[in-house]
């Protein structure tokens, strides 16, 4: 009997936890090409420069996570360079925001860690088209908000 209700529940956390990742699956379409890459940067950036003086880093890749296009800003942080690239590859890989994964780690769901790929850090985003993933935008240079604006910008022009 105590081997059920431990069974039980460790089914119901494990469900619990699952759905706080959960989203609607959306399919994932033909790769963005370098025209749309280009387009999402240019916007992703002109917000950069609207909101801070800082300089940034943007990333597009495609559905399977390759690079597509990337632009760093001259005096860009280095360690941006790669912050954005791994946002990107997180959001198409998984379908979803990063800042899921970051507000999952804040809710203490430290099992994220185990998930090959993703990232905790906002600033990640899905790029659709026609209701399908084309791939995804990472931005790095300022604070999560900021980043995750940047990338919404570029992603924005996608709709």
């Amino acid at each position: 009997m105590l081997r059920s209700v431990a069974a039980i529940l460790v089914l119901a956390v494990s469900s619990w936890a699952g759905a706080a990742l959960a989203q609607a699956v959306v399919p994932y379409g033909m790769p963005i090409g370098l025209d749309g890459a280009k387009k999402a940067a240019d916007a992703a950036l002109a917000e950069a420069k609207s909101i801070t003086q800082t300089p940034y880093v943007v990333a597009i890749v495609d559905p399977d996570g390759v690079l597509v296009y990337f632009e760093r800003e001259d005096d860009a942080q280095i360690g941006s360079v790669r912050v954005a690239i791994d946002k990107a590859r997180s959001a198409a890989l998984f379908r979803r925001p990063t800042k899921v994964f970051e507000d999952a780690l804040d809710k203490g769901r430290t099992a994220i860690m185990a998930l090959h790929g993703a990232v905790a850090l906002e600033g990640g985003l899905p790029l659709v088209a026609d209701g399908k993933i084309v791939g995804a935008i990472g931005a790095s240079g300022g604070t999560g908000a900021q980043d995750s604006k940047v990338a919404k910008a570029g992603a924005d022009t996608l709709k």
